[in-house]
């Protein structure tokens, strides 16, 4: 059986896709593609960085800046205590990827502000005064290695 081929020019083409983009904001819909792109990691990859922190209750408040939005099932943040783990340590693939036995981290999407907790809780910290954060992904697995940001939180 023969099919019949549709073309269209580009000019028509480009009407078209603008008309179904506009749709696609009319309906609301825009959001769920924004918020898509927004957590992907851009062309040189995702960052985060500590850039504010101080006590409260006995934890750490610490503000944060990334150029990506994290999300918890795709991309998002470990944070763990420096001078306990590396980094290798505190993704998901330590053992089969990076021959090191697994730390512990706490893994979050909580942006731009987060307080410490769980495995990093300041009742775990061993003396450590580091506080590390990096980007990783659904499964756990640091994105880059090389790509991690620590400060001092012993004041």
């Amino acid at each position: 059986m023969l099919r019949k081929r549709t073309f269209i020019d580009l000019p028509t083409a480009i009407v078209m896709s603008t008309a179904a983009t506009m749709g696609l904001f009319s309906l609301g819909l825009s959001s769920v593609g924004a918020q898509e792109m927004a957590n992907a990691c851009p062309v040189e990859g995702c960052e985060v960085k500590i850039v504010k922190t101080e006590m409260v209750d006995g934890e750490v408040a610490v503000t944060l800046e990334a150029n990506f939005q994290p999300e918890f099932s795709k991309n998002h943040l470990h944070i763990w205590w420096g001078e306990n783990f590396t980094i290798q340590q505190v993704s998901g693939n330590a053992e089969t990827v990076h021959n090191v036995k697994q730390g512990d981290w706490h893994p979050t999407d909580a942006f731009p502000e987060y307080r410490t907790q769980g495995a990093v809780s300041t009742s775990v910290r061993n003396g450590s005064k580091t506080l590390c954060v990096s980007a990783s992904d659904r499964n756990h697995n640091i994105l880059d290695i090389d790509v991690l940001n620590c400060v001092d939180v012993s004041g």
